[in-house]
């Protein structure tokens, strides 16, 4: 998924500075951004409080959406460097293109995981026949230095790991590993991300590890997690030092995705669709996918390609978690 604003602000990020080196609570509220023609997300990192968890350093949530009869989702074809991005769906269906030749549907509870590289451009967009509702989120992971330019590459698993955590509680392992139960889909540090459905008043003591940061989106209902009640678009940053996670239903069956890993130590510069490590590498990604290098073609959407926002006056530099 891309960030469609305008005047992108360069975020800085990494870096082990600002992480919680034990249990907090710090609520971390969304705010409205547009994605495309016609949806709006709730955009919780990065934010003024907080720039990564982990290595997850973007979280759009977006729905539930009633799109019957409208278009839904539409994201032209534009580029991503150093990142993957992870599709995620509660409700609808996303069809996905990019430069490497992939077109795939992608269905609830189903992994889209692209790896951009050195370089991809993809599109994003809601099938013409389309479910009535829209509901997922877009997340993003920094690759570490030594991966960052690996070959772009899409992978899709219908097929992911469950384990349960209690009566009524079931988690679907999205990406790393939770409680004994790996993901098929490629990581390149250590991070887990985990889908959890509660049921009714169900309640759970989820293990983690100690030593990974961890965050908490709320995508459906009312959830206490470790006591703390998130309402649905919100997300809980939890820090680090646990080695289990309270949660229970409130009011109803709930729904929420589990983010964590080992503190990103590395500093960053993002930009638009862009991760790297100093300005000059952003200001160059621009250049070529404005001049149509390194990003290659996406074909068989209907529309131009996403134009690279003009870049800001001051100098793109990383400065670790700042906050």
């Amino acid at each position: 998924m891309s960030d469609l604003q305008l005047r992108p602000a360069p975020v800085v990020c990494g870096g082990r500075d600002g992480v919680a080196g034990g249990p907090v609570h710090e609520l971390l509220p969304p705010r409205r951004v547009p994605l495309g023609e016609s949806t709006v997300v709730r955009r919780l990192l990065p934010g003024l409080g907080r720039r990564m968890v982990g290595a997850w350093c973007f979280v759009d949530h977006y729905g539930p959406d009633d799109i019957a009869g409208e278009p839904g989702m539409q994201v032209p074809p534009h580029p991503h460097i150093g990142l993957q991005t992870v599709s995620w769906l509660h409700d609808g269906e996303v069809l996905h293109r990019d430069s490497v030749g992939s077109l795939q549907t992608v269905r609830p509870r189903e992994l889209g995981l692209m790896t951009s590289g050195r370089a991809i451009s993809h599109s994003e967009e809601s099938p013409r026949r389309h479910a009535p509702i829209l509901h997922g989120a877009q997340l993003w992971v920094a690759l570490p230095d030594e991966h960052r330019h690996v070959p772009p590459a899409f992978e899709h698993h219908a097929g992911l790991p469950v384990v349960t955590g209690g009566t009524g509680v079931e988690a679907t392992v999205i990406l790393g590993e939770l409680d004994g139960a790996a993901s098929p889909g490629t990581s390149y540090t250590p991070i887990v991300g985990a889908d959890l459905a509660l049921a009714d008043g169900a309640a759970a003591r989820l293990p983690v590890e100690p030593d990974f940061e961890y965050a908490a989106l709320t995508m459906s209902g009312t959830v206490e997690i470790d006591g703390e009640r998130v309402e649905p678009g919100s997300m809980l940053y939890l820090g680090c030092g646990r080695d289990e996670l309270p949660l229970r239903a409130v009011d109803g069956a709930a729904g929420l995705v589990l983010l964590g890993g080992e503190p990103f130590a590395e500093k960053l510069v993002m930009w638009w669709n862009f991760v790297a490590r100093t300005g000059e590498e952003i200001a160059q990604a621009r250049h070529d996918w404005t001049d149509g290098d390194r990003f290659g073609e996406v074909r068989g959407y209907d529309g131009a390609p996403v134009p690279a926002p003009p870049l800001p006056g001051t100098p793109l530099k990383p400065r670790g978690r700042a906050r």
